[in-house]
């Protein structure tokens, strides 16, 4: 049975995955992790419920407690500082694919962005995600999910100042 869904819901999933992992082991690791507890919870999914903003809550938590558990370890938490943190990772090489190259600056300020903004940011906007939607699989109020999208934008425009055809 789960074979349709991952049929089905299987290429968005990972495209998600991607879009919320900074390496494509990480989403990979995270799309795994992703079906493997929606097989052991699929007992509580409702039918009269879409299936995929159920599985997209799941790969959202499963990100959200990745991040929470790697804030907790010794090995992440030996930088001094968040600057210093950003310099290694900065200093890693970024994969990009084709397309991405014209809009790199955006997703590297969008990646900048603070976690509860930049899910929003991807689930708005790079899932299509209508507002109400993306604020139940995050568990906040419609109007939380909007705030949180107009910081980002302002955010965002003020990382972009020098970007004068990004349009806003």
């Amino acid at each position: 049975m789960i074979d349709i869904y991952i049929r089905q819901y299987g290429t968005r999933l990972y495209g998600l995955c991607r879009t919320l992992c900074a390496s494509p082991h990480d989403a990979d690791d995270l799309y795994q992790e992703t079906w493997l507890k929606a097989l052991a919870h699929l007992d509580q999914y409702d039918p009269d419920r879409e299936f995929e903003p159920w599985l997209t809550r799941i790969c959202v938590n499963t990100y959200r407690s990745t991040l929470r558990r790697l804030a907790r370890s010794p090995v992440w938490n030996r930088f001094s500082t968040n600057e210093e943190k950003d310099a290694v990772l900065a200093s890693v090489p970024a994969e990009e694919t084709k397309g991405e190259e014209e809009y790199a600056d955006l997703h590297q300020a969008i990646d900048r962005l603070p976690d509860k903004l930049r899910v929003a940011v991807i689930l708005f906007y790079f899932r299509d995600m209508d507002l109400s939607s993306a604020a139940q699989i995050l568990g906040i109020p419609a109007g939380t999910m909007k705030s949180r999208l107009n910081h980002a934008r302002k955010k965002l425009k003020e990382a972009l100042e020098h970007e004068a055809d990004l349009p806003f």
